[in-house]
Formats: structure tokens, C-alpha cells, sequence
């Protein structure tokens, strides 16, 4: 369930690139003294600009960013709903009112085999949960009581808005760290096309510093998972929050189940993703916390 993550890393990724390209070509945010040099408090106070204005700007399209690249339908509430639509809508309204949440979300679903749900938003007031017609074939309705929870609690705990904070000061060493690296790339080369070079290994090193920096957001991520649990737990009960990472469990071991099969059938060893670049805790560990608790 880590759209939103995945949602707001690309969009922030694609909006700090288009934001230095167009202020390499304009020439604004000068940040290189008279003897060719850096400026290097020039050269941070342009990172936390572009750095933070990426970010915001990312938190900002993030609603949309959703709906357009899932195709969400946006159920309206005083519109003409299907009785499992409404349901959902009812869900989502009900445990909104319980978190405390004074503007109920937009509620969608998205058309998808994967069981699936995401909360996003730039903010508590604009925010959307969705879920994915593959979640409600298979899951039953504690189950998805429980996912829903889940979602409404990272609304309510404000997790894009501290994500975004965190992710304007990735952005801030990523911008810094990748002007410096071109300048210094930049040296070797002949001075008629240092200009050149520069600005080609600025984007090339922004890129590969922002996949790096992506490995702290997250972990940032996994962490408010555990927080988003509880969350969860508090709104729609602790069993039903239980019972939802259960099915998702069984889910994805049946999923890996699946795949293996496939994978043997072409000969090809599988390798099991590294949870540096995973947006969620192992099941195991959410479920035993929960259950220590």
C-alpha cells in the first residue's frame, strides 16, 4: 500500500528536475563567485529554495497526481453510488468522524487487480482515500474496515505534510550535493564546453543523489506505518486492524506462491526485494506489534 509514497517520490523527483532545468537555462539563482568558484551560502540558500519549492509542489499535485495516474473514479456521496460504494463512502466518512477529521476525505476506487488502498493529500482538509476493486474481491468487510483505518489514520497523523517537510530538506543536500559534484566534473574538461558538461551532470547527478535521498524517506515511510497501525487499531478496533494485515499476509504469500511457479517454470532464480527500497514494515513485524500492544 505504498502508492502515495511512490505517487509523491515521482512527482518530486519530475518537479526538481524541470525546476533546475529551467533555472539553468534562465541563469537565476547565480551561485558561483567571481574567480569561477562556488558561493557555497549562495549555493545552500538556492538548494532550500529549490529544494522546499520542489517539495511543496509535490505535496500540492499529489491529489491529482493519484487520481490521474490510477484513473480513480471519485464517488460522490450525493450522487448515485452502487451499494458496495456506498459502503465504502459510509466507511471512510464514519472512521474520518472518529479520527477527529473535521473535512471528510474524497473517497474513490480504482480499477486493479492488486489488493490495494492509498491516502494522499496536501492536506487534512484536501485529502482522498482509494481503494482498489482487487481489495474488495478479496478481502471481506473487517478486512476492509480495517485497511480504510489505516488510511484515515495517516490522514489524520498529517504524514504527507511531514513527509514533505522531510523531503525539502533531502532535497535541499540533494541539490547542493549535485551542484558540486558538476562543478568539480565540470573542471576537467575544456573550458569551452564546461558550461556544457555542467549542466548535463547537474541533472545526471540530482537523479542519482534524489534515488539515494529516496532511501531516507523511505525509512521515514515504514517507520509511520507502525504509527498508521495503530491507528488504525484505535478506529476500527484492534482485531479488525489485525485481521486486515492478516488477509494482506495471505495475500501476498499466495502472490509469491504464484510467481515462484512462473519463475521455475522459465528457470529464473528469484531474489526477494531489499527492504531498503520498500515503502512497508515485513507483515510479520506490523502484526506482532500490533499483538504486543
Amino acid at each position: 500500500m505504498g502508492k502515495r509514497i511512490f505517487f509523491f517520490l515521482l512527482t518530486n523527483v519530475l518537479v526538481l528536475v524541470t525546476i533546475s532545468i529551467v533555472l539553468s537555462l534562465t541563469g537565476a539563482g547565480n551561485y558561483m563567485n567571481a574567480r569561477g568558484g562556488i558561493d557555497l551560502t549562495s549555493l545552500l540558500i538556492f538548494s532550500a529554495i529549490v529544494g522546499f519549492t520542489g517539495a511543496l509542489i509535490s505535496l500540492a499535485m499529489s491529489r491529482w497526481m493519484a487520481k490521474m495516474m490510477m484513473k480513480v473514479k471519485v464517488l460522490d456521496p450525493k450522487g448515485s453510488l452502487s451499494p458496495s460504494e456506498r459502503t465504502i463512502v459510509e466507511k471512510v466518512y464514519r472512521l474520518s468522524s472518529a479520527a477527529g477529521l473535521t473535512h471528510m476525505p474524497e473517497v474513490g476506487i480504482y480499477n486493479s487487480p492488486e489488493v490495494n488502498a492509498f491516502a494522499t493529500g496536501p492536506s487534512k482538509k484536501r485529502s482522498l482515500v482509494a481503494v482498489s476493486t482487487g481489495l474488495l474481491h478479496e478481502m471481506d468487510d473487517a478486512a476492509i474496515e480495517g485497511v480504510i483505518a489505516h488510511e484515515v489514520a495517516h490522514i489524520a497523523n498529517g504524514d504527507m505534510v511531514t513527509m514533505t517537510l522531510l523531503q525539502g530538506v533531502v532535497n535541499t543536500f540533494v541539490v547542493f550535493l549535485a551542484r558540486i559534484a558538476a562543478w568539480a566534473v565540470s573542471r576537467f574538461v575544456k573550458e569551452d564546453i564546461a558550461p556544457i558538461v555542467h549542466f548535463i551532470a547537474v541533472i545526471v547527478f540530482q537523479i542519482a543523489f534524489s534515488i539515494l535521498g529516496s532511501l531516507v524517506v523511505l525509512a521515514y515511510s515504514r517507520h509511520r506505518e507502525f504509527h498508521a497501525d495503530r491507528g488504525g487499531a484505535d478506529l476500527a478496533g484492534k482485531d479488525k486492524m489485525t485481521h486486515a494485515l492478516q488477509c494482506l499476509k495471505a495475500y501476498s504469500n499466495r502472490m509469491k506462491d504464484e510467481e515462484q511457479t512462473a519463475i521455475s517454470t522459465l528457470k529464473i532464480n528469484g531474489k526477494r526485494k531489499s527492504m531498503l527500497f520498500s515503502t512497508h514494515p515485513d507483515l510479520d513485524e506490523r502484526i506482532n506489534r500490533l499483538n504486543r500492544r
